[in-house]
């Protein structure tokens, strides 16, 4: 049977509400929604760019933990409040994902407060 591994990011919402940054079984590995939160300060950046700027480096991080890149991401869910602030994210989201390419589904809801402004969440297998 594969091993279940949990990764956690430090934030006080894992814990709080009983979640995982992310989960590994064998080379997959699925990344919860992730925020623009500077986990080492609990700060988030008024804008949108930055905040899609610090999820992905959030991300990256939970990966590095499970021994994968966002090269690796195979699926990514965007979810963005407000539909003007998806554009201007496009640059950060090409820099991040422009070599792996996963398929992609953007949704407009709302967040768990008003200081998000996009969630992201991907699946990556690891390559072998």
């Amino acid at each position: 049977m594969t091993e279940r591994r949990l990764i956690s990011s430090g934030s006080k919402f894992e814990e709080q509400i009983g979640y995982s940054r992310a989960v590994v079984i064998g080379d997959d590995i699925w990344v919860s929604g992730t925020t623009g939160y500077d986990y080492a300060t609990m700060t988030i950046a008024p804008d949108v760019v930055a905040q899609c700027d610090q999820t992905f480096r959030n991300i990256a991080a939970a990966l590095a933990q499970a021994g994968a890149t966002l090269d690796d991401v195979v699926r990514v869910l965007f979810i963005v409040p407000d539909r003007a602030d998806w554009e201007p994210c496009w640059p950060v989201v090409k820099r991040y994902l422009g070599t792996a390419r996963p398929a992609s589904t953007l949704i407009h809801a709302g967040l768990q407060t008003d200081a998000m402004k996009i969630e992201i969440e991907v699946t990556a297998r690891r390559r072998g």
